[in-house]
């Protein structure tokens, strides 16, 4: 017998899946569907059930940003839109005057992005964090599309970095600078 179709394990689809059922339901708990039937078991998360330092959101310290564009050329999902223009600053009383990137346009658009965190980890200049926020429920895929003023009402949720090892050598950098340049201690 041939099937457009897979079946279930349990035996062929008798009819729509189980609907998606909003609200908090505790883990384990069974949902059920307008008619009582039992539904799947949901098992839904709080920010309280992940690691301190888990991925969530990616957040812009806007001021670091200098619109290198590394972040939009590494991503494989091609989901950061970056717009900039150029800035020339005056010279400094001798000297030629200097050009820079202008930040115009910083956005992500979640409902593409795989969360994977190169952004975060190839950005030179520590502008991209991950904060744990993960609940940020939208209308429709079009608000899914994060500019820099939202971008940047995220970086209060970034906990802090974890604390250095007290036991851990200096890195190399303070040792080639010499003495008097490590931790206060």
């Amino acid at each position: 017998m041939t099937h457009d179709h897979a079946e279930r394990p349990g035996g062929p689809e008798t009819g729509p899946p189980p609907p998606w059922i909003p609200g908090l339901v505790s883990r384990g708990e069974v949902a059920a569907d307008s008619r009582g039937a039992p539904g799947p078991v949901i098992a839904r998360q709080t920010a309280a059930d992940l690691p301190a330092r888990s991925r969530g959101v990616i957040a812009l310290l806007e001021e670091n940003c200098t619109v290198c564009m590394l972040c939009a050329r590494e991503c494989p999902d091609w989901c950061i839109y970056i717009e900039s223009h150029k800035e020339t600053l005056p010279a400094p009383e001798t000297g030629r005057p200097r050009v820079r990137n202008v930040l115009d346009r910083f956005a992500i658009d979640f409902s593409l992005c795989m969360y994977c965190g190169i952004c975060v980890e190839v950005c030179p200049y520590d502008a991209l964090f991950w904060s744990a926020e993960f609940a940020y429920p939208e209308a429709g895929s079009a608000g899914l599309t994060h500019e820099r003023d939202r971008l940047r009402e995220w970086m209060w949720t970034v906990p802090p970095p974890p604390a250095h090892d007290a036991g851990a050598p200096l890195p190399r950098e303070a040792q080639a600078a010499g003495p008097g340049t490590g931790p206060a201690g």
